[in-house]
């Protein structure tokens, strides 16, 4: 699939009717989406014929994107009922198969499932102190070979040191810097959209390889 039909079926995908700001529940955008989709496959192989994690779905962007390029199998997980349903909907639309885990991210159980891949949009740790490492430190003892994340690029030194020293991750870098359109989903917010610069990383976690 190309680029720009990934991204194009993406905008197409039902978001947020009414974010919840506890949560930080911001929609992941088609364009940085499919960028960092299309990326993870076609310069890492580590989306097609893989077992990928959402962690964090929301509305199931990232679920959706993963399935659209032919991932084996697809699980989504949020700690928010309303978002799954959301996130069932968007895949029903297009008639992709993906499981969806109603869990919080820091008592995540996964046994029985071996997962490839974790891709995610944590929230930012700006309402919760510490969400954004908290996700982070599960995606790498979960995934068998690669996280996939993105976080404030103001961040960056703090996320690789706690990659690599606290949470056992091998390598830590950054594919990119992308800007991220925050539309003005929270009534404290006085721009109608924020231009936040993000980092998408790659992680790749101390653990076994599959052959």
């Amino acid at each position: 699939m190309k680029l720009k039909q990934l991204e194009g079926l993406l905008g197409g995908l039902t978001q947020f009717p009414a974010p919840k700001v506890e949560l930080e529940q911001y929609p992941t955008g088609p364009h940085i989406a499919s960028r960092m989709l299309y990326t993870a496959e076609n310069s890492f192989d580590d989306i097609t014929g893989k077992v990928v994690a959402d962690f964090g779905c929301g509305c199931g962007t990232l679920a959706v994107a993963s399935a659209l390029l032919d991932a084996e199998h697809v699980i989504g997980i949020d700690i928010d009922p309303q978002s799954l349903e959301l996130a069932q909907e968007n895949a029903d639309d297009l008639e992709l198969d993906i499981d969806l885990i109603w869990s919080d991210i820091k008592n995540l159980n996964l046994k029985g499932f071996h997962i490839d891949t974790v891709v995610m949009n944590p929230p930012f740790g700006t309402r919760k102190k510490g969400a954004d490492m908290e996700f982070l430190s599960m995606g790498l003892k979960v995934a068998s070979q690669a996280v996939y994340s993105l976080h404030k690029t103001s961040t960056r030194e703090h996320i690789k040191k706690a990659a690599l020293r606290d949470f056992n991750a091998i390598r830590a870098e950054v594919l990119c810097e992308l800007r991220y359109d925050l539309p003005q989903s929270y009534k404290f917010h006085k721009k109608k959209e924020v231009d936040i610069a993000v980092d998408l990383w790659r992680f790749v976690p101390n653990a076994p390889r599959s052959s």
